[in-house]
């Protein structure tokens, strides 16, 4: 079977659970660094699928690696090629197939509830789920790109996850580990500090039963993963 690529922007954005689902699944899969230089791959083809990860950045950013994702994700989206994105990977699935991004009304940092829309689509990608607890760092939003269908919003970011076919963007970060919880409040404490967003939660809140918020959030994640694993191009 061929690997899936996992594109990481940035060290401390790992894939997280995401590989964690894999690897409990016997997939292969391939991490792509492009935080220590390594070059986004010309085509789709190698792969089973592709999945892109968080980070800092904007998508609206000059950056050098930033041309060659969105025209991967066009061609994996032309051929078929099942993408997920995750944050910043919806953001950049959003803008390669003809939506934008821009700045959100207000920053949201920490645990908050996502409503799953009613529609036939959503409904193939988390069943019976109407809302569950996520986790969000992000300022900026993307819109829902031509042909695609919105599936979760929430009161703070209209725009939580989209679907077209075989592929799945999202806003929130259903990706995550205690770890990876801990090291971002950790990294991001000065960014916190200074927010005055209403959708920005202090530390000790973050980390408040985070074992029992991170068990529930990886349950919604396999839902959702279980679902994009039937598009793979085995």
């Amino acid at each position: 079977m061929k690997p899936i690529a996992i594109f990481r922007h940035a060290r401390t954005e790992g894939p997280g659970y995401f590989a964690n689902y894999l690897d409990s699944r016997k997939l292969p899969w391939r991490l792509i660094a492009l935080d220590e230089g390594q070059p986004v791959p010309e085509n789709s083809s190698a792969f089973s699928g592709l999945a892109f990860m968080g980070g800092p950045m904007s998508v609206n950013d000059d950056l050098p690696w930033l041309g060659s994702e969105l025209r991967l994700i066009r061609t994996a989206a032309a051929d078929g090629i099942p993408v997920v994105g995750h944050c910043l990977g919806g953001q950049l699935m959003s803008k390669a197939l003809g939506g934008t991004v821009s700045p959100n009304p207000v920053k949201e940092i920490g645990w908050g509830e996502v409503n799953v829309e009613p529609g036939p689509e959503a409904r193939q990608w988390l069943g019976d789920i109407d809302a569950f607890e996520s986790f969000h760092w992000h300022g900026e939003t993307f819109t829902v790109p031509p042909g695609a269908t919105r599936v979760l919003h929430n009161r703070w970011c209209e725009n939580q996850g989209f679907v077209l076919g075989p592929h799945i963007g999202m806003q929130c970060h259903v990706e995550m580990t205690e770890a990876l919880v801990r090291t971002w409040v950790e990294g991001g404490a000065a960014e916190i500090a200074h927010s005055h967003s209403p959708a920005v939660q202090s530390p000790e809140e973050i980390e408040r039963d985070l074992t029992k918020r991170v068990a529930a959030l990886q349950k919604v994640a396999v839902r959702i993963y279980d679902r994009w694993l039937k598009g793979l191009k085995i």
